[in-house]
């Protein structure tokens, strides 16, 4: 049997020697942050690029402003690409030569990895 190197573990071993059971140990080295755990659990279950979409999703209006987020909707956000609807063809033509700004305020907001590329349709 090995030799307790602490006091606090020779305090353990006399107080259950004593008592005649074991205490269990803390279980310390099983603590995770919640935050963490509902991150990895939402990844697990697909739901972690869901929940990427909603937030590009409900940014759309403060990034293009006013009157282009009334003439289009974000349709969805799929491995980085983020789809678009247009409503007239002229607008399109607006926001396909604005592609490039609109690509870098998401990419700056929400990062690189998250949108990597905007695709606009009409319809």
């Amino acid at each position: 049997m090995a030799k307790p190197t602490s006091n606090a573990e020779l305090r353990r071993k006399v107080i259950a020697e004593f008592r005649g059971y074991r205490e269990p140990r803390p279980l310390m080295h099983r603590v995770q942050d919640v935050a963490a755990l509902v991150t990895k659990a939402m990844v697990g279950l697909g739901l972690g690029e869901r929940v990427r979409e909603a937030e590009v999703l409900a940014a759309w209006k403060e990034t293009v402003g006013d009157f282009i987020a009334s003439h289009s909707a974000p349709h969805r956000l799929k491995d980085g690409v983020l789809y678009v609807r247009v409503l007239q063809p002229t607008v399109h033509y607006e926001m396909e030569r604005m592609r490039g700004s609109i690509t870098a305020k998401l990419k700056e907001r929400f990062g690189a990895r998250t949108v990597r590329e905007v695709r606009f349709r009409v319809g």
